[in-house]
């Protein structure tokens, strides 16, 4: 029976379907009929999670005093554990006690930041296209959202004097994330000296989403906002072990940096959870401790699925620059189709699944994302999939 005198908020009605979970249908009625999909949508790395991070949690799990609610700002050994992390990564010293805070997952830590921060009407400013939490929770949060169109020519780089200067003496936060979800993208230390210079001007708070730090090729060095001076007095960065370290479904991550900002975020959540299980705090804390002979491994992994899949896909007619990070491969659609509709072509020809790149914002039409998150076999088979049913890029 429908209730039709109960209605979402209008802040819900506001958002169109989230584009994974119309994907996670459309994949579930494949499945039905017997298709063999080969899933390269969701950003969902394939594999368990390293032995002693496993380990670790199920020794926390027999610990009595790990199963009581855990402190709202996390336990003082994984904030510990994320400052040691930094200082070794990025030689940012941070204080655990106020610069730093554990999340349900960065996805989560940046909704609840647009809800702690933005009044209905503020001007947020976005790059499209980007990971759509980064503009969904600032359209929850009733912000007037201002697109900063990404280019190709550009290599997917914010170019700042693309924000016209009424906007930006308007803003109220800037949102941004490399190395990038969806293109792959990096930016040059300039470019963040460059945002944070601009974000001193205008009083803008910036937010920094460096998900994707450790699975970096080819000798790069993805750069933390918090190396540049004068970043930790206007900015925050978010974090995830769900890439690096196989955690996706542990959902942990944590944001670090100004300590005004993250007592903000952590006011709100005090008020709507409490906090990650504490034994998924320890395992997470011996995630961040292993060596780095582990990330060297997840590194070698997914820089040879990109060269693979690149050689595969150039004999399909795409001509694809190695990305210098992430674990994704942006590629534009064939001629004439648009993105939704390229996708859905792909998976009822062939069983490979894409991401549309317009479920990444406006500035992702004409383009798809590719996960690699499959084998080289797997990955082989997609390939010659998409031969043997003709698509091609011309």
């Amino acid at each position: 029976m429908t209730l039709d005198w109960i209605s979402p908020a209008e802040r819900l009605q506001s958002l169109p379907q989230y584009v994974f979970a119309r994907l996670d249908e459309l994949k579930a009625n494949a499945r039905r009929q017997g298709i063999d999909l080969i899933d390269l949508g969701m950003g969902n790395p394939d594999g368990a999670a390293p032995a002693p991070v496993i380990a670790a949690a199920k020794d926390a799990l027999d610990e009595a005093t790990n199963h009581g609610y855990p402190p709202f700002e996390g336990t003082a050994n994984f904030r510990g554990a994320i400052a040691k992390w930094y200082y070794r990564r990025y030689g940012v010293t941070l204080d655990p006690n106020s610069e730093a805070l554990p999340l349900l997952g960065s996805k989560e830590g940046l909704g609840h930041l647009a809800l702690a921060y933005i009044n209905p009407g503020d001007t947020v400013l976005v790059p499209s296209p980007a990971y759509p939490v980064h503009f969904r929770g600032p359209a929850i949060a009733g912000a007037k959202i201002h697109n900063i169109i990404l280019k190709p020519e550009n290599d997917w780089e914010i170019d700042l004097n693309d924000i016209p200067e009424d906007v930006a003496r308007k803003a109220k936060i800037l949102f941004f994330n490399y190395p990038s979800n969806p293109t792959g993208a990096t930016a040059s230390r300039a470019f963040f000296e460059d945002v944070v210079a601009f974000a001193h001007e205008y009083k803008i708070m910036l937010v920094h989403d460096l998900c994707y730090a450790e699975l970096a090729f080819d000798g790069y060095k993805p750069t933390s906002l918090l190396e540049i001076p004068g970043a930790k007095e206007i900015g925050v960065e978010f974090h995830t072990l769900s890439k690096t370290y196989n955690m996706a479904g542990w959902r942990v991550g944590f944001v670090v940096g100004n300590s005004q900002i993250i007592q903000g975020l952590r006011t709100l959540k005090t008020n709507l959870d409490y906090g990650i299980f504490a034994a998924l705090q320890t395992a997470a804390q011996t995630a961040l401790e292993l060596p780095d002979e582990y990330v060297t491994q997840v590194q070698n992994r997914y820089r040879e699925r990109r060269d693979f899949t690149i050689e595969g896909l150039s004999k399909l007619g795409w001509k694809i620059k190695p990305t210098k990070a992430t674990m994704y491969l942006w590629i534009p659609c064939a001629v004439g189709w648009n993105s939704t509709d390229f996708a859905l072509m792909v998976m009822q020809k062939t069983g490979v699944v894409f991401t549309p790149g317009n479920a990444f914002g406006i500035g992702g039409e004409g383009y798809v994302r590719i996960s690699l998150i499959a084998d080289l076999d797997r990955l082989g088979e997609a390939i010659g999939r998409l031969a043997d049913a003709g698509i091609r890029y011309e």
